[in-house]
C-alpha cells in the first residue's frame, strides 16, 4: 500500500468518525502534490491554506496555482504529511486543519482549542460543517448496551465497601485460606451490585427514552429551496427552521421573521428559567421583510458572528452581516432551546447553537453531590472497623502461631501439612482466612438498607397531606433521597424574604404626590384610622376599564385625579407609560397585564383604576386611555432596568410633540439625579418614604424630565452606535443613560404592600425555640427588611439589642462589628478562636472551626449591602462570622445572589454546622446549591428555585413540619438503624472470635454457611427496615408542640463515635453470653439415652437460635411505635428462620443436594431437647435484662427531653393552642426598598397577546371546610411555657 493510499484510508476512517460531509481533501505527500475530488484551483483563485506546524496554526495565501506547488515543495523539505480540508477563498473565515499528529491528538481528546467566536452562514451547510460545530442531537445518558456492564461495575467498585467485598470474594476462591464457600460473600455482593445496577439501568433507560423522544421530534427545515420535515437530531448550525404555534424551539435560533405585526413572537420560558409569564422577542427589520417567502429565505445568505457557546441565559452578543451592512444582535433577537412558541402562527429562525452548545444544555451541568454528616461519619467508622478487624485477625494469627508451635506438631502425624507450608506460612494464611470469617463486621447489606430507608422516608414527605397546598394543587416534594436525616440536624437557616416569607403578591396601598401623602384614613380628631375589610372602599364605577378586584380606601386621591390636578395626573401618566408590561385583552375592556415582576403589575393596575389605562403598545407606540380619552404616545427609547442601575426610564413623544423622559427607581438612585430645585420636595417625600418603609412597604420614587428635540436627535444617533458595538456595549450604553437621566423633576413616590405568608411568624417562633438560627438574605432595603423582621418574629421586642452595621468603609465595618461583639460579650477575645483539625476519610481534609462564644440574652444583627461587601472580604469575614453567630437573628440587606452564596459558604466552612437555604426565585439558586440542604418554594417568581432544590413545597410554614417532624424522625430512624445494625453484626462476628479459642485458631466457622449468607439478607433485614421506616418517639403533634425535641439532632447525640463504642461494647457483651452460656450448658450434657446432645451442627444451630432471639428482642425493645407492619416483619423473620433451618436440615434436601446440605436432622434433634430451650431462655434473659434495667435507671435519674415528652404524651392530652398575643412593634427608623426584575428593554407586545392557562389536575381535597384545606397556621407551646401558665393559674 502506498503512502497516498494509507493517508486516504486514514482520512476515510476519520471522516466516518466525525461525520464529515462533502469534504474536499488535498494530500501533500513527501512525493509532491496530489489533487483529490477535483479541487478548482485556477490562476484567478485567491486562497488561504491553513495548517498546523510545531503545535501552532499557520496559514499560507495562494494567489496563483504555482504558489500551491511552492507550498508543496516546502512541505517536502520539512518531511511533513499534512491534511488540508476545504481550501477557502480569500476573505472567508478560517477552517480548522492540521497534521496527522494533530488529528490523532484530537481523537485522544488533546489539542482542542477553545472556541473564541462563532461564525456561520445561513443556508450554507458545507461552509458551516467545516467548523465541526455540534449538531442538534443531545445525549444525557451515561451508558449503552455494550458499555453498561463494565462502566457500571467500575463505578460501583469505586466505592470502598464494594471493593472490599470483591477482595473478600477473591480470597474465598483460594482454597488454602478459605474455610467458607465463596457463595456466602458472592451471593450478598451479587445482590447488592444487582440492585444498584438495576436502579442505574432504569435511570439510564429513562434518560435514553428522553433523549430519543427529544432527538426524534420533527421540525420543518429549509433545504434545497423547500421545507422538509426533519428530525431535530439532523438539524445543523446555519439551517433555517420554521416553527408553529405551541411548538418547542428546536435549537438556539436567531429570529428572522414571524406572522405577528412588527415581527414579534411570544415565548413561554417556564422550562428554561421557571418564569411563567410570556416573553416577547422581535426580529430585525431587515430579516423581518423576508416573511414566509420560501424563495427569499432560501436565497438569504446572512453571516453571523457571535459569542461562543456559554450558559448566560440573559445575554447574547453578536452581529449579522447582510449585503455588507452590519446589525447588532442581542438577547431579544434570540429564541432559546427549551422555550415554547405561544400566540404566534409561525416564525422562521436561523440555527446558531445546536445540541450540547445550546444555553439550555450549557446550564444543565452536574449539581454538586451532597452527602449527609452521618454518611461522612459512617465512612470514618467503617475505616475504624477495618482497623478493628485487622487487630482481631492479628490476635488470632498470633494465637494460631503459638498453637501450631505448641500443639500443632502433635497432629501432623494424623493431619500432615501440605507440601511447602510450614508454621509461619500457615499463620500468614490463617490471617486472611480470618479476614474472610470475620468479614460480617462490615456487611454489604448496610448500604442497600440505608438507601431503602431514605427512599421510604422521602415517600412520607411526598405523601404528607399536611404539607399539601390545595389552592395551587402543590404537594411537598422530596427531590432527593439522600439527605432526609440531615433535615433533623439543621442549625442555620438562610431565607430569602420576598416570596419566601412574604406572598410576593403586590397591592398599591399608598403614595406621595407633590409632597402630599395618600392612602391613610384619619378621623375628625386627626388620628389615623385602621383600615379593615369593613372600611368603605373607593368606587371606581366611573371608570369602565377599572380592575374590579382592586381595592383602595382614600377617596381624596380619586377626587384629585378627577379634578384635573396636573401633578396627580402626571404621576399616574408616568405609571401607565414607564414599564415593560404586556397587555392581554381577550374581550373588549377585559384587560389582563403580564408583568415581569408583581411590583410593576401592581403599579400599572393602580394607574388603570385611577383613570390612566395602559391599553396596548407596539414597538413604536404606547396607547393609553387617559380619563376616558385615548392618547397615543410615540415610544422613542426604553432605558431598561438592571441590578446596577436600579431604575428604568422611557422617552416618549406626546401627540402635541412634547418630548419627555419618565423615570422610576430606587430612592437613593433617583434623589442624586434630581434638579436642585427639588430639594425641599425631596425632604418631604423622604419623610413619607420613611413612614411607608416603617410599615414594611416596598417603595419607588418617580421623576420626569422635558427634553430638547435637537439634543434627542444627537443622543439617538450615539445610542444606535453604542447598541451595535461588539466591545463594551453595556458600558457605552450606561454612559449614555447617565448623561440623559439627570436634572430630573421629582413627582412623588409609590408604596406597594407585600403581605406575609400565612403562618410565617408562628413558624419562625417554632424554629427559634428549636434553637435554629435564622438569617435573612434579601435584596430589599435595610429598613424594609428590618420591619419585616419584626413582623415575622425574627426580631423581637424582648431582644436586648439589635445592631445595625452600615459603614461605608472596611475600617468602619470592622469597628461596628467589634463594638457589637464587645457589647454582647465584654470578655470576648480580640482574635477569634479557630481550631484546626483533620476530618474525612483517612483524615485528609483540613477544617477550621470558629468556636461559639457564650452570650447572655438574645440579640439581632442587620447589615446592609455595601457593608456586607466589605465584611465578606478575607480579612473581615471572621469578624462578621463571630459577631453574627452570637446573634439569634441576622438580616443581610441588598445582598446579591453571589453574596448570598458566600454567606452560606462562610458559615459552612467555619462553623461545621448543617445549613439550610430556602428561597423562591432564580436569584436564590446559588444560595440553595451552596447550603447542605436547599429548599425551594414554588411561588410567584417561577419554579427555578424549586427545580434546583432538594425539597420543595408551596408555603414557608411547611418548613416547620419538614424539619421538626420529618427531619427529626428521619434522623432518629437512621441513627437507630446504624446503631442496631452495628450492634447485631458485632454480636454475630464476635461469637466467631470467641469460638476461635476452642478450634485451634483454625478459621473454622461456628455457624452454618447458609446461616452466614442469610443472616443479614433474610433473617434480620425486614424487622430493622420496619422499625426504621415507621418508628416514632412521639407523634407529629407532640413533635410540633415541643420544638426543643429537635436539639439532640443538632448536637449529633443519637449517633456519634461515643455511641458507636457503646454499640461495640454491647455487642461484645452479648457475644460473650451467646457463646459461653450455650457452651457451658451443653459441654457435658447428655440425652436421656446417654448420648451427647451436642455435635458441631447442633451447637451451631443453638448459637444461631440464641443470636436471633436476642437481636430480635433487642429490636423490639428499641421500637417505640408499633404498627401491623412491624409485627408482621418480626414474626415473618422468626418463623422464616425456623422454617428454612428445618428445611435445610431435612432428609429431602440431603437427597437432592447431598454436598450442600449434609447435616440431616440437626435442627429437629436439637429442638427436641428441653435443656436447649432452657439455654435459649437463659441466654435471652442475660442479654436483655441488663439493657432494660439500665434504661429504666437512666430514665429515672437522668431523663432526656424525649423521655419527658413521651411520658407526658402517655399521661396527658395535647392541650389546645394558646391564644396568640399581639405584639406592638417598636418605632424604627424607616426607609424604602426597590426590588425589580430585569426588563424586556425595547421589546413590547401587541393587543394579540394571549396567556393560556395550564390545565390543572383535580385537587386532592374537595371538602373546603377541613383544616387541611384551609391550611390554618398551627400554634404550639413548650413545656416551659405550660409550666409558667400553670403557675400563673395557681397564683
Amino acid at each position: 500500500m502506498t503512502c497516498e493510499q494509507i493517508l486516504r484510508s486514514l482520512f476515510r476512517l476519520y471522516s466516518w468518525i466525525f461525520n464529515f460531509q462533502k469534504t474536499q481533501l488535498i494530500l501533500l505527500s513527501l512525493f509532491g502534490i496530489k489533487l483529490v475530488h477535483g479541487l478548482p484551483c485556477t490562476e484567478e483563485t485567491k486562497t488561504w491554506i491553513y495548517f498546523f506546524k510545531d503545535g501552532r496554526k499557520r496559514r499560507v495565501k495562494i494567489l496563483k496555482f504555482k504558489d500551491l506547488h511552492l507550498f508543496a515543495s516546502r512541505t517536502q523539505k520539512t518531511k511533513e504529511i499534512i491534511f488540508l480540508f476545504e481550501v477557502i477563498k480569500y476573505g472567508e473565515p478560517e477552517l480548522k486543519m492540521g497534521t496527522v499528529l494533530s488529528y490523532f491528538c484530537h481523537l485522544c481528546g488533546h489539542g482542542n482549542k477553545e472556541e473564541e467566536e462563532r461564525c456561520l452562514r445561513a443556508n450554507d451547510r458545507t461552509f458551516n460543517l467545516s467548523f465541526r460545530y455540534a449538531n442538534n442531537a443531545i445525549k444525557t445518558s451515561k451508558y449503552n448496551i455494550f458499555t453498561f456492564l463494565p462502566l457500571n461495575l467500575f463505578e460501583q467498585f469505586k466505592r470502598l465497601a464494594n471493593a472490599y467485598f470483591l477482595f473478600l470474594l477473591i480470597l474465598e476462591l483460594i482454597p488454602q485460606i478459605s474455610s467458607l464457600s465463596w457463595i456466602t460473600t458472592g451471593f450478598a455482593l451479587v445482590v447488592v451490585l444487582s440492585i444498584t445496577g438495576v436502579k442505574d439501568a432504569i435511570d439510564d433507560i429513562n434518560r435514553h427514552k428522553c433523549d430519543r423522544q427529544v432527538n426524534n421530534r420533527k421540525v420543518d427545515v429549509l433545504m434545497d429551496g423547500q421545507l422538509k420535515n426533519e428530525k431535530w437530531m439532523n438539524v445543523q448550525v446555519g439551517d433555517i427552521v420554521k416553527l408553529g404555534n405551541n411548538e418547542f424551539v428546536t435549537a438556539d435560533l436567531l429570529l428572522l421573521s414571524s406572522s405577528e405585526p412588527f415581527n414579534l413572537v411570544y415565548v413561554d420560558t417556564a422550562e428554561l428559567d421557571g418564569e411563567t409569564n410570556l416573553k416577547v422577542k422581535q426580529a430585525l427589520t431587515v430579516t423581518g421583510e423576508l416573511g414566509d417567502n420560501i424563495e427569499a429565505l432560501a436565497a438569504f445568505n446572512g453571516e453571523v458572528r457571535c459569542e461562543p457557546p456559554n450558559n448566560r441565559l440573559d445575554k447574547f452578543k453578536g452581529t449579522l452581516t447582510v449585503n455588507g451592512e452590519r446589525y447588532a444582535l442581542d438577547n431579544d433577537k434570540v429564541l432559546l432551546r427549551g422555550c415554547t412558541l405561544r400566540n404566534t402562527e409561525w416564525c422562521f429562525g436561523l440555527v446558531i447553537f445546536g445540541g450540547p452548545d445550546t444555553k439550555l444544555m450549557q446550564n444543565s451541568g452536574k449539581s454538586m453531590f451532597k452527602r449527609t454528616s452521618i454518611d461522612h461519619l459512617t465512612n470514618i467508622l467503617v475505616l475504624c472497623i477495618f482497623g478493628f478487624l485487622a487487630s482481631m485477625c492479628s490476635i488470632l494469627t498470633i494465637g494460631n502461631a503459638i498453637w501450631e508451635t505448641n500443639e500443632g506438631s502433635v497432629f501432623t502425624m494424623f493431619l500432615p501439612r501440605e507440601p511447602g507450608i510450614d508454621a509461619p506460612l500457615s499463620s500468614f494464611l490463617i490471617f486472611w482466612s480470618y479476614v474472610i470469617v470475620l468479614n460480617a463486621l462490615i456487611p454489604s447489606s448496610l448500604y442497600v438498607s440505608v438507601e431503602f430507608i431514605r427512599l421510604g422516608n422521602s415517600f412520607f414527605i411526598d405523601w404528607d397531606r399536611k404539607m399539601y397546598y390545595p389552592k395551587n394543587d402543590t404537594p411537598a416534594q422530596a427531590r432527593t433521597t439522600t439527605l432526609n436525616e440531615e433535615l433533623g440536624q439543621i442549625k442555620y437557616i438562610f431565607s430569602d424574604k420576598t416570596g419566601t416569607l412574604t406572598q410576593n403578591i403586590m397591592t398599591f396601598n399608598k403614595c406621595s404626590i407633590n409632597g402630599k401623602a395618600y392612602g391613610d384614613l384619619y378621623d375628625f380628631s386627626g388620628q389615623r384610622v385602621e383600615i379593615t375589610e369593613r372600611t368603605e372602599r373607593v368606587d371606581f364605577s366611573w371608570n369602565n376599564l377599572a380592575d374590579p378586584k382592586y381595592n383602595f380606601n382614600d377617596h381624596s386621591l380619586v377626587e384629585m385625579v378627577r379634578s384635573g390636578n396636573p401633578e396627580t395626573q402626571e404621576f399616574f401618566r408616568l405609571l401607565s407609560l414607564c414599564h415593560t408590561v404586556m397587555p392581554e385583552e381577550k374581550k373588549e375592556g377585559e384587560l389582563n397585564y403580564q408583568a415581569q415582576s408583581p411590583d410593576e403589575g401592581a403599579l400599572v393596575t393602580a394607574a388603570r383604576n385611577f383613570g390612566f389605562v395602559f391599553r396596548s403598545r407596539t414597538p413604536e407606540t404606547i396607547t393609553v386611555v387617559e380619563m376616558g380619552k385615548q392618547v397615543i404616545y410615540e415610544l422613542l427609547a426604553i432605558l431598561d432596568f438592571n441590578n446596577m442601575r436600579k431604575r428604568m426610564s422611557v422617552i416618549v413623544r406626546s401627540p402635541e410633540g412634547k418630548l419627555t423622559l419618565y423615570c422610576k427607581g430606587a430612592d437613593t438612585v433617583i434623589f442624586e439625579r434630581l434638579h436642585p430645585s427639588c430639594n425641599k420636595l425631596m425632604e418631604v417625600t423622604t419623610d413619607h418614604l420613611n413612614e411607608y418603609a416603617g410599615d414594611g412597604l416596598r417603595t419607588l420614587v418617580l421623576a420626569y424630565k422635558d427634553l430638547n428635540e435637537n439634543y434627542m436627535i444627537d443622543w439617538k444617533q450615539r445610542h444606535h452606535e453604542a447598541s451595535v458595538a461588539m466591545e463594551g456595549r453595556e458600558e457605552k450604553l450606561d454612559e449614555l443613560y447617565e448623561e440623559i437621566e439627570k436634572d430630573m423633576m421629582l413627582l412623588g413616590a409609590t408604596a406597594v404592600e407585600d403581605k406575609l405568608q400565612d403562618g410565617v411568624p408562628q413558624t419562625i417562633e417554632q424554629l427559634t425555640k428549636a434553637d435554629i438560627k435564622i438569617w435573612v438574605l434579601t435584596g430589599d432595603k435595610q429598613e424594609t427588611a428590618e420591619n419585616i423582621g419584626y413582623s415575622c418574629n425574627m426580631l423581637r421586642e424582648e431582644m436586648k439589642d439589635v445592631f445595625v452595621v452600615s459603614a461605608n468603609t472596611a475600617e468602619g465595618v470592622k469597628e461596628e462589628l467589634q463594638n457589637a461583639r464587645m457589647k454582647m460579650c465584654p470578655e470576648a477575645a480580640k482574635e477569634p478562636s479557630v481550631i484546626e483539625s483533620r476530618v474525612g476519610l483517612f483524615w485528609l481534609k483540613k477544617t477550621e472551626t470558629v468556636q461559639d462564644e457564650k452570650v447572655d440574652g438574645d440579640y439581632g444583627l442587620i447589615i446592609n449591602g455595601h457593608s456586607l461587601a466589605f465584611a465578606l472580604e478575607k480579612n473581615l469575614r471572621l469578624e462578621l462570622l463571630r459577631t453574627a453567630c452570637m446573634c439569634q437573628t441576622v438580616i443581610c440587606c441588598r445582598a446579591t445572589p453571589l453574596q448570598k452564596a458566600q454567606v452560606v459558604q462562610l458559615v459552612k466552612k467555619y462553623k461545621q454546622a448543617v445549613t439550610l437555604a430556602i428561597g423562591d426565585g432564580a436569584n436564590d439558586v446559588s444560595m440553595i446549591k451552596a447550603a447542605h440542604i436547599g429548599v425551594g418554594i414554588s411561588g410567584q417568581e417561577g419554579m427555578q428555585a424549586s427545580l434546583s432544590s432538594d425539597y420543595s413545597f408551596a408555603q414557608f410554614r411547611y418548613l416547620q413540619r419538614l424539619l421538626l417532624v420529618h427531619g427529626r424522625w428521619s434522623y432518629i430512624r437512621m441513627c437507630k438503624f446504624l446503631g442496631y445494625f452495628f450492634y447485631k453484626n458485632f454480636t454475630f462476628t464476635l461469637v466467631q472470635f470467641w469460638y476461635a479459642f476452642f478450634c485451634g485458631f483454625s478459621a473454622q466457622t461456628v455457624y452454618d454457611e447458609w446461616f452466614i449468607t442469610f443472616y443479614n439478607m433474610v433473617y434480620t433485614a425486614l424487622p430493622v427496615l420496619g422499625m426504621c421506616l415507621f418508628d416514632q418517639d412521639v407523634n407529629d403533634r407532640w413533635s410540633l408542640q415541643h420544638p426543643e425535641l429537635y436539639a439532640p439532632g443538632q448536637k449529633n447525640q443519637y449517633f456519634n463515635k461515643k455511641a458507636f463504642v457503646s454499640y461495640l461494647i454491647h455487642g461484645c457483651y452479648c457475644s460473650l453470653i451467646i457463646f459461653f452460656i450455650p457452651w457451658a450448658s451443653m459441654n457435658d450434657a447428655v440425652r436421656n439415652d446417654g448420648k451427647d446432645i451436642v455435635s458441631h451442627p447442633s451447637f451451631a444451630f443453638l448459637l444461631q437460635t440464641c443470636l436471633l432471639a436476642v437481636v430480635h428482642t433487642q429490636l423490639c425493645v428499641d421500637t417505640y411505635y408499633w404498627t401491623a407492619v412491624n409485627h408482621f416483619f418480626v414474626l415473618l423473620s422468626t418463623i422464616g428462620y425456623f422454617a428454612i433451618s428445618v428445611t435445610m436440615y431435612s432428609n429431602g434436601m440431603f437427597y437432592v443436594f447431598p454436598s450442600s446440605f449434609p447435616l440431616i436432622g440437626a435442627a429437629r434433634n436439637t429442638l427436641n431437647q428441653p435443656n436447649v430451650w432452657l439455654t435459649i431462655f437463659l441466654t435471652f434473659l442475660l442479654c436483655i435484662l441488663p439493657v432494660v434495667a439500665f434504661r429504666f435507671i437512666f430514665i429515672q435519674l437522668r431523663p432526656t427531653i424525649n423521655d419527658k415528652v413521651r411520658y407526658k404524651m402517655r399521661t396527658e392530652e395535647l392541650p389546645a393552642p394558646a391564644p396568640r398575643r399581639l405584639r406592638r412593634r417598636r418605632s424604627t427608623r424607616s426607609g424604602y426598598a426597590f426590588s425589580h426584575s430585569q426588563g424586556y428593554g425595547d421589546l413590547v407586545t401587541s393587543r394579540k397577546f394571549l396567556m393560556k392557562r395550564s390545565t390543572k389536575r383535580a385537587p386532592l381535597f374537595t371538602q373546603t371546610d377541613s383544616s387541611i384545606f384551609q391550611n390554618q397556621p398551627q400554634q404550639y407551646r413548650t413545656i416551659a411555657e405550660e409550666a409558667e401558665e400553670s403557675q400563673s393559674h395557681s397564683l
